[in-house]
């Protein structure tokens, strides 16, 4: 079964500046919503203590929400947790008090303000402010650090222009995945910062896939005569069936984890479906396009001659 033709013969870079100006303008826009809405960090982050409550029956969450409110935690937040009989609660953390006191209010709170005696407790996680503070100093250097790490291994295997055009479709990847979550406010834990990490490593796995086919095209006698535009359409060309068939089996197992896995990894595998697809079209629009615009040439990539030093006595 083949879904592409067997050569296919796309002109990608002539949309190039218009894909990178459109990038630009998402990007700004994801800045922005990280700028004045900032992320919804998860109780990983800001610390405090998460409780699971199980009611026999369906419950309506405002009716939850008022009888916190009511019980002194108006700044909780509570969601559905599984189905609609289970009710999830973050309430933020408090000076002076326990978490055994903050659970057992809230269990009172849940049982007299929504009028089910039956409510139970399940689960109670208390994660302090500190230890809050520091996962997310440790979360940024850890992608910083990968991000750098990246530009010295592109610029030294390839050529620095190349580098930059890996690096822009790595932030481009990651900046867009953390401003959806700022968009819509969806909660940014642990494990959607496992999910950017990740991200950053596919981004930087199907970007090198093309770099590869690029400098060997380069260098290829049959491209000898061919523009640089050419012989990076025809790269990308080339690697297109591979990029696609790559793309879309991660993303069906993905979607599948996104829809089926549960609230545990629900973040995770949103990241993840928001990065394959971004990350797909970043490995031809950015990465390949950046270098291109930055005037890459075919003695950029050709292999250095070594000296000749038979003529020194």
């Amino acid at each position: 079964m083949r879904l592409l033709p067997k050569k296919t013969n796309i002109d990608f870079l002539r949309y190039g500046k218009l894909c990178v100006g459109l990038s630009i303008a998402l990007l700004l826009g994801c800045i922005v919503a990280l700028v004045l809405r900032g992320l919804n960090f998860g109780l990983d982050f800001t610390g405090g203590t998460l409780i699971e409550a199980r009611y026999s029956h369906a419950v309506e969450i405002p009716q939850v929400r008022e009888a916190l409110r009511e019980a002194g935690f108006g700044d909780a937040q509570t969601q559905y947790f599984g189905s609609a009989a289970e009710v999830l609660i973050r309430v933020p953390p408090r000076e002076g008090v326990n978490t055994a006191e903050i659970s057992t209010r809230v269990l009172e709170a849940l049982r007299s303000g929504t009028g089910n005696a039956d409510a139970e407790i399940r689960k109670i996680e208390f994660v302090g402010p500190q230890v809050g503070n520091e996962l997310v100093q440790d979360g940024a250097l850890a992608a910083l650090i990968a991000t750098l790490g990246i530009l010295v291994y592109v610029a030294f295997r390839f050529e620095w222009r190349l580098a930059v055009g890996a690096i822009a479709a790595t932030v481009h990847d990651v900046v867009f995945c953390i401003g959806v979550f700022a968009l819509w406010r969806i909660e940014f834990d642990l494990t959607t910062l496992a999910a950017v990490l990740a991200v950053i490593g596919y981004s930087v796995n199907d970007t090198v896939v093309v770099f590869d086919r690029i400098r060997e095209n380069f260098r290829n006698r049959a491209f000898s005569k061919a523009t640089t535009k050419e012989v990076i359409n025809a790269s990308i060309n080339e690697t297109l069936a591979r990029t696609i068939m790559t793309s879309m089996t991660t993303l069906l197992a993905v979607i599948v984890l996104l829809g089926w896995g549960g609230p545990a990894i629900h973040t995770f595998s949103l990241t993840m479906v928001i990065g394959v697809v971004v990350g797909t079209y970043s490995s031809i629009y950015i990465a390949s396009a950046t270098p291109y615009f930055l005037g890459l040439k075919r003695e950029d990539l050709l292999p250095r001659a070594k000296e000749d030093l038979d003529h020194i006595p």
